[in-house]
């Protein structure tokens, strides 16, 4: 019985402290209820500047995702299964969106691909605007700030998809006659399908709270680049609190559905 009640206390103890969090967490939601009626959530919905943002944070958020698995995977698996110099620099660098300020790294890139560069003397976007193509502001500038930052968490999910599984199958393809490209395209890559839903998710979840990069890089131009997290940005700028509120909710809810589909996989990494 001292052993029950001392456990019960230490559990009640970490409890109260875990759990201050979490309520926090939920006060802050129930605060963002209570603060919009049902008429205020279908005005928002209803504006047409809103749709717009509802329709490009959806399709960004997705093409962002796509690329942050294509790359996640590819360069997960060169850092698990590869021994290259400076590997410990490309794992470094990956992190660095991870840890940089939001607007740090929205700077960084409106100064890549607006500024002349070093020795060419023409930006990124004055080469590629004869060839039809302008990031800078633009709807492309949206998907390059999310990726930029998604891909960082795809990179470290799809590490530790790859870390956790046994190399011997993919060996064992190669003795049989399997290229390196064939033993990952045929063995590793269904292995490492659990793994790549769940970067996925992640860096759709990454993709629609990206706020600082896209608000510099992109702007938050009406109709044209704004999505749904600038979308609150211009409602607060212009005194409209209750449309904030509610396109904050709405960003809530696609949140939860994302992450419902996370715990529904199971969170695996592979294995």
């Amino acid at each position: 019985m001292p052993a029950a009640s001392g456990e019960s206390r230490f559990f009640l103890l970490m409890g109260a402290i875990g759990g201050s969090y979490v309520l926090l967490i939920l006060l802050l939601l129930l605060a963002d209820i209570a603060y919009v009626s049902p008429g205020d959530f279908r005005a928002a919905l209803g504006n047409p500047e809103i749709q717009a943002a509802i329709s490009l944070t959806l399709k960004s958020c997705t093409v962002s995702a796509i690329l942050s698995v294509i790359v996640g995977t590819a360069l997960g698996y060169l850092l698990v299964r590869f021994q290259f110099w400076g590997k410990h620099i490309v794992n470094t660098l990956v992190d660095i969106p991870i840890v940089l300020p939001p607007l740090v790294l929205g700077l960084s890139l409106l100064i890549l691909f607006s500024r002349p560069l070093p020795g060419l003397g023409y930006s990124l976007d004055d080469w590629l605007r004869p060839r039809g193509l302008s990031i800078t502001f633009t709807q492309w500038a949206v998907i390059v700030a999310q990726f930029s930052v998604a891909a960082a968490f795809a990179v470290r999910t799809m590490r530790v998809t790859f870390e956790q599984m046994n190399p011997r199958a993919e060996d064992v393809a190669r003795t049989l006659g399997c290229t390196r490209s064939q033993a990952f395209l045929q063995v590793a890559l269904p292995q490492a399908g659990p793994g790549m839903l769940t970067a996925f998710t992640i860096a759709w979840a990454r993709s629609l709270g990206e706020f600082g990069p896209i608000l510099v890089f992109a702007g938050a131009t009406r109709g044209r680049t704004e999505v749904l997290s600038t979308s609150v940005f211009l409602e607060l700028s212009i005194g409209h609190l209750e449309a904030a509120v509610a396109v904050s909710l709405l960003m809530v809810v696609l949140a939860v559905i994302v992450l419902s589909i996370l715990r529904l996989t199971g969170g695996r990494t592979g294995g």
